[in-house]
């Protein structure tokens, strides 16, 4: 199985962010890729490549010109607003909700970061742009390659992705990877695709620009969004709305499960996958479903991530992974790298 690696990540590191009330050190950090990048390379599981630049009208497929155009500039703003600002990260603080007018950027520059984020705890750092767009060409080349006939392909980045939408950032995610994937594959001539997205937190993003169409059908197992981050998204009863009516599946599970009760859940996800006729998958690949994950909550162990692994690949669809959360830095690479490796 090839890897495209981001190997331009580390440019973003974020120093602090809100948790609980409070700034923390950054739960996602550099050192998560590179653990899973040097198990990749114990077990010589296949080549580890760049990632091929493609042309930003893949990236204008999914997110607005608008946004992308804030993405670009945003830091050299902020550093205009204040030379000592290079040693800050962004960090939203305002955000317009229910009444307020979201078609007027405005010319204030905390306004501006409000109006295309939806948390705190996402920090914008003079590197961002750079790694979040080399990222989504690592999610680019991993479906590239499974259109040009590859059994599966995984995209290693940071920053994460399935949390940002067309025009807003959050969850430490800026570019939708899963999204990016899943467009170009059906840009390219595939009619049906499906995202599974098995990261502990729903992938808000990803079901809100497909949640209208039927061409792509998004599944997500994740925490409970009534005690779990993001909280206002991922509910069973969403199925999806016009067009996309029945290509939305949630399902939510109670903090605390165990590997048993998830793995059902996986086999109800993909038996819908198969039911809807899916030609090609994408895959949210988050690892933060692990036991010792410090800001998740189910129960599954090293091992279980080799059955995911087997489960995932006799599903027997050309797959793009693609790497999302996971924080329990040390066993990041082991948990990953195990499904990859059960995979293939």
């Amino acid at each position: 199985m090839k890897t495209f690696y981001n190997h331009l990540h580390a440019q973003h590191q974020g120093k602090v962010e809100m948790f609980r009330g409070a700034l923390v050190p950054c739960f996602e950090v550099p050192a998560r890729a590179d653990h899973v990048l040097v198990e990749l390379n114990r077990r010589k599981l296949g080549a580890v490549l760049q990632p091929h630049v493609f042309d930003d009208s893949a990236i204008t497929a999914i997110h607005s010109p608008r946004y992308l155009n804030f993405l670009a500039t945003a830091w050299e703003q902020w550093v205009a607003l204040d030379p000592t600002n290079v040693d800050k990260d962004i960090l939203p603080s305002v955000w317009p909700t229910r009444t307020f007018r979201t078609d007027i950027e405005p010319d204030n520059f905390a306004a501006k970061v409000g109006l295309y984020s939806y948390d705190a705890g996402s920090p914008f750092t003079a590197g961002t742009w750079v790694a979040a767009r080399a990222g989504a060409d690592c999610a680019l080349s991993a479906a590239q390659q499974v259109l040009q006939g590859e059994r599966a392909a995984f995209a290693l980045s940071r920053p994460p992705g399935h949390h940002a939408g067309m025009d807003f950032f959050g969850g430490y995610c800026f570019l939708n990877n899963a999204a990016l994937a899943a467009q170009h594959l059906r840009n390219s001539g595939v009619t049906k695709v499906a995202v599974l997205d098995i990261d502990y937190h729903h992938g808000n993003g990803t079901q809100a620009i497909f949640y209208d169409r039927p061409d792509v059908f998004f599944a997500s197992i994740h925490g409970d969004p009534r005690t779990e981050y993001p909280f206002y998204l991922g509910h069973a009863d969403e199925k999806g709305m016009g067009a996309g009516l029945g290509a939305n599946l949630n399902l939510p599970l109670p903090r605390g499960t165990d590997f048993a009760t998830w793995a059902l859940a996986l086999e109800v996800a993909l038996s819908a996958i198969a039911t809807f006729g899916a030609e090609a998958m994408v895959v949210s690949l988050g690892i933060d479903t692990f036991e010792g994950d410090p800001i998740s909550g189910f129960k599954l162990n090293s091992d279980d991530y080799l059955r995911v692994g087997e489960r995932l690949a006799r599903a027997g669809l050309p797959t793009a992974l693609v790497f999302e959360g996971g924080y329990a830095v040390e066993e990041v690479g082991l948990n990953a790298v195990n499904v990859l490796q059960a995979f293939a």
